[in-house]
């Protein structure tokens, strides 16, 4: 099951995985981290005729530079120091499946060319070997970073980056589609409670409405460890402001639109032009209105008490 997909952004997202998955195409998942690309490379892969077998996953970020070659296509004994056996690679274990390359923009250009060898022949050779391998892999790869920038700098090979680009998908960051929060938050809310035996019966809405307010640079797998924490130290059943993590509060506080007052405008005029765009924001949370001004509320009382 998949969650949090009833914004229009990713409603296409959707729509593109269901048209892709049944065939063999090389697939490149693009967005920031946190945004799901593993989750969707998963999706594609269950839903191809290749998904009864596992699909490989390789992060090759957290693979020293070094190693990733050894990783990938394998190697003999002998190979190098260290290499008391033969073993196979990445590519080979994921023979007649998918391998995920996640982080692809952080292979080096030596390895770069052998990634492009299979992609055009579907051959590989071990380290230490003549020997060519043939395997049947589909590759879906993915990355934070601009490929297309990397590959004008020289960073990144032009012809494997359109090899890898038959399809490629952008995964929207959190903040553009803010609508599928409230689902994110309840599966989250649920999972979590189940993993840690907690009755959480839900959130209150201004709670709510600052996870709506917050940017999230961590994307969904920042709200879900914001999630996370919330359960496991709740005491009371349901999520309230105090249990978000005070970034999440102070950001709500600094996400007041512009307000444009002309020079000239008498002080009254202006005091009265900010409470009412901080009740507005806040849809008329006193409270938290004299807070994003600055003031007591005791003085935001008497303010308004003015006004009226």
């Amino acid at each position: 099951m998949l969650v949090g997909v009833s914004s229009p952004k990713m409603r296409e997202v959707i729509d593109l995985v269901q048209q892709v998955a049944p065939s063999q195409a090389t697939v490149l998942i693009l967005g920031e981290s946190g945004t799901g690309k593993e989750v969707i490379a998963n999706l594609i892969h269950r839903m191809s005729p290749r998904g009864s077998r596992p699909m490989v996953k390789v992060n090759c970020a957290a693979l020293p530079e070094t190693l990733i070659e050894a990783e990938l296509f394998g190697y003999e004994k002998g190979a190098f120091t260290g290499a008391v056996s033969s073993r196979e690679g990445r590519f080979e274990a994921a023979d007649m499946s998918t391998i995920f390359l996640d982080e692809v923009g952080e292979i080096p250009p030596e390895v770069q060319v052998k990634l492009l060898r299979i992609l055009q022949e579907g051959k590989l050779e071990r380290l230490g070997s003549n020997k060519t391998i043939t395997v049947d892999t589909r590759i879906i790869a993915a990355t934070n970073k601009d490929l297309e920038t990397m590959v004008k700098q020289g960073g990144f090979r032009e012809d494997l980056y359109w090899r890898l680009n038959v399809i490629s998908i952008h995964l929207p960051p959190l903040r553009e589609r803010k609508e599928d929060i409230p689902a994110l938050v309840q599966y989250f809310l649920s999972r979590f409670a189940r993993k840690n035996n907690k009755d959480i019966k839900g959130i209150e809405t201004k709670a709510m409405d600052a996870l709506l307010g917050y940017e999230w640079p961590g994307n969904v797998r920042e709200l879900e460890n914001v999630i996370e924490r919330c359960v496991v130290l709740d005491r009371d059943s349901v999520i309230a402001t105090d249990d978000l993590p005070s970034e999440l509060v102070k950001d709500e506080t600094r996400k007041v639109d512009h307000v444009t007052i002309k020079l000239g405008t008498p002080l009254e005029e202006v005091e009265k032009i900010l409470m009412e765009e901080a009740l507005r924001y806040t849809k008329g949370d006193k409270n938290l209105a004299a807070k994003l001004l600055g003031v007591s509320t005791r003085t935001l009382y008497r303010k308004l008490g003015k006004e009226e």
